[in-house]
């Protein structure tokens, strides 16, 4: 049994888990949380764990499965899981653990109907590392009326409050800011979900620092037309699932024929575009700075091009930051879930209050 929880002095240590859309894998971290005024944390050890092609397949395929074939990959899921922890656990030599905080991999989105499914099962996990897990953060924003995205932003807010913007660059682009006091953050469009599902198709699994999309041509035609869609104008909350990808943005894009190199381009400007729109008519003033985390912050055109746009101060951190933030804040979230504190806003995700959000599975 690993459970040490040490409220006297309020320190945690925890491990995250994030396995984010664009299907690269799965982030743990090992992070130690301290509270005093507010609450600080160092990343002790971490890892990136890349999905072999059975399981990237099986995730990619998820969406097509029957009631009967998901449920089986929930548990699945939780095993494969569990038994990448016990293996961190081991190699890194961890013994004092009050929890793991899972996101698990998102399948369904769709806020709009009121369902969400992110599988990997957290009873299953609990069982096989013998700690407890807190997981589900989603779920229960949606029954509030929330769109259950982005959580993120409570971390944004608590641990990293130097930023003016905090925009991370994953399958989804999403972005956190303050606004009159208030969190405010939402999905902005795809990015690496929709560039890897094209670079894939002649065995790439991303464009390495947008080599490719630079040296492509913009269709114009094509540019206008995504930057056309709907649900760039729709008010926030607003968040994305796999859905609108491929029910929308891959047929649009299939439909001009282009080679693969002006695809890549024309995506990338788009997508910079979207973002930097977000953030000029929310920046006041020309001192605002955007903290770029999440896989596409290593992508130096997609960057350089966000730069073109936006008229504020990118920063791009440590490598650390860049790849493993979203573990941490969700280790975060579970933090903020077993003090029973609000890791859930509704000026984000819309729901009807802020609420301390994921379900707990104890062993003991």
């Amino acid at each position: 049994m690993y459970f040490y929880a040490n409220m006297k002095n309020k320190i945690w240590h925890i491990i995250g888990l994030m396995s984010g859309t664009s299907l690269d894998g799965v982030d743990l971290v090992y992070v130690k949380f301290t509270k005093e005024q507010g609450y600080t944390f160092k990343v002790l050890k971490k890892e990136a764990i890349n999905y072999s092609e059975l399981w990237k397949n099986k995730l990619q395929d998820a969406f097509y499965y029957s009631g009967e074939k998901l449920t089986k990959l929930d548990v699945d899921y939780g095993y494969f899981l569990g038994e990448l922890v016990n293996n961190f656990i081991a190699i890194n030599r961890i013994k004092n653990i009050d929890f793991i905080a899972s996101h698990g991999h998102t399948i369904f989105h769709q806020p709009e109907q009121n369902f969400t499914l992110q599988i990997g099962s957290g009873a299953v996990i609990a069982a096989i590392t013998n700690c407890k897990v807190i997981c589900d953060f989603r779920i229960q924003d949606l029954a509030l009326g929330g769109q259950g995205a982005p959580l993120v932003p409570i971390g944004d807010k608590l641990l990293f409050a130097d930023y003016d913007f905090c925009l991370n660059l994953g399958g989804f682009a999403n972005i956190s800011f303050e606004d009159k006091e208030k969190r405010i953050a939402f999905d902005i469009g795809p990015v690496n979900i929709v560039l890897n599902h094209y670079t894939r198709k002649i065995g790439l699994e991303y464009d390495d620092n947008g080599k490719l999309a630079s040296k492509g041509d913009i269709n114009k035609e094509l540019f206008n037309e995504l930057n056309k869609l709907p649900f760039y104008k729709d008010n926030k909350p607003k968040s994305l699932g796999y859905e609108f990808v491929i029910e929308v943005i891959i047929p649009i894009i299939n439909t001009y024929n282009l080679p693969l190199n002006t695809v890549l381009k024309t995506f990338i400007e788009h997508a910079a575009f979207q973002i930097s729109e977000i953030i000029n008519r929310n920046a006041s003033d020309v001192n605002k700075n955007v903290l770029v985390t999440g896989g596409g912050a290593l992508n130096d055109y997609l960057i350089s091009r966000i730069s073109h746009y936006a008229k504020a101060e990118i920063i791009v951190p440590d490598k650390e930051i860049i790849d493993y933030k979203e573990a941490l804040i969700f280790a975060f979230l579970g933090l903020l879930k077993s003090q029973n504190e609000v890791n859930c806003l509704k000026s984000v995700t819309g729901a009807s209050k802020d609420h301390s959000s994921g379900v707990v599975y104890n062993q003991k």
